[in-house]
């Protein structure tokens, strides 16, 4: 869908608040872009959990419960954290990393829009255009999200890699890393409900062959005109899923909304995995687990804002007819069912347009 130029001027000064009608769960007010916050709106001093996942996946029940009560105490406090011990070969993901400029300079630009992103189920799949993310978002980056009948995941489905990538022999790559990420998806679901109380396999059928979604990222060197124009990376948004697991990036820039109303700065280890939770968990944990907001913004060092920037966040999703209720056990539920594709479009409307909302 084009970016609709007045709505992304907009954007780079607008206050959240603004686009409220379109969120299914509670969040708080706060600029979309840096260049409108003010220069002590930054908790130096905040440091995210270091959780060690071989705990959950090698270790004895103790050391599962430790784990879950970390994990799940990271989660409440900022909805962020950075895993160790996760089994996914740090070659993997360089070589992803890597690859990544290729993705989007291999092809023109009219060869990449033959992909444009168009809705699959309740995901947005395909090419994104820089600053074409979404209509209010006036975004420094170019993406491509991808879900799992690109990287041909379903034996049952045969696809074919040109129907999906301008540059299908680099399918194969960034498969490799989704089948070594995969494996995390239970045992840090499993992990999040133990701590919350619940049957820690309540989501095991959900998450077996989960709905999934990979976005590259490409951000260019940011030239003078775009750092003049308020735009940044990727101005503040939530993710609609479970949760998210990023590789850390090399290039800084990544920011979260800390409950103190201020924005931390995420610094996480090369080879580590930044976690988040999304709308998704928000919903099913009645609140306990936000939501949290994040953005990327230009790198602090001067001498970097020419670089560029590359990541692969994945997304852990479910299918678009299964019903996102509050878990059993909490306290009186906030939110009723809800079918995911009904809630995850509804949100994604204050990207898309009102007309990308289905119901039912």
């Amino acid at each position: 869908m084009p970016a609709n130029t007045t709505d992304q001027e907009q954007g780079a000064t607008a206050i959240s608040t603004e686009f409220s009608r379109y969120d299914q769960v509670d969040k708080p007010p706060y600029h979309l872009a840096e260049s409108a916050d003010d220069a002590d709106a930054f908790d130096e001093d905040f440091q995210l959990s270091t959780c060690d996942i071989s705990q959950y996946l090698l270790g004895n029940a103790a050391d599962k419960a430790a784990f879950a009560d970390e994990l799940g105490a990271a989660m409440r406090e900022i909805g962020f954290a950075v895993l160790e011990g996760h089994n996914v070969d740090p070659a993997l993901i360089n070589r992803a990393e890597d690859t990544i400029e290729e993705v989007f300079t291999s092809v023109d630009l009219q060869d990449k829009l033959r992909y444009r992103a168009e809705r699959h189920g309740a995901v947005s799949e395909g090419y994104f255009p820089i600053k074409g993310t979404s209509e209010i978002h006036p975004d420094l980056v170019e993406g491509w999200v991808l879900g799992r009948r690109a990287f041909d995941l379903d034996n049952d489905v045969r696809c074919n890699p040109a129907d999906f990538w301008a540059s299908p022999h680099l399918e194969s790559i960034f498969r490799e890393l989704v089948e070594a990420e995969l494996p995390l998806f239970q045992p840090i679901m499993q992990s999040v409900l133990q701590s919350l109380g619940c049957d820690p396999h309540l989501y095991d059928e959900k998450l077996t062959n989960p709905n999934l979604g990979l976005r590259l990222n490409y951000y260019p060197p940011i030239n003078d005109e775009d750092q003049a124009s308020g735009a940044g990376r990727l101005l503040g948004h939530e993710d609609i899923d479970l949760f998210t697991l990023l590789p850390a990036p090399a290039v800084d820039g990544l920011q979260a909304l800390h409950p103190n109303g201020k924005w931390v700065r995420i610094q996480a280890p090369a080879g580590s995995i930044v976690m988040n939770t999304g709308d998704y968990m928000q919903r099913i944990t009645n609140d306990v687990m936000p939501s949290t907001t994040h953005r990327v913004s230009p790198p602090r060092d001067p001498e970097h804002i020419g670089k560029l920037r590359v990541s692969i966040p994945l997304a852990a999703y479910l299918r678009p007819d299964e019903m996102l209720e509050v878990l059993p056990g909490l306290v009186e539920p906030k939110y009723d069912p809800i079918k995911v594709i009904t809630f995850h479009t509804r949100t994604t409307a204050k990207f898309y347009g009102d007309d990308y909302a289905v119901e039912g």
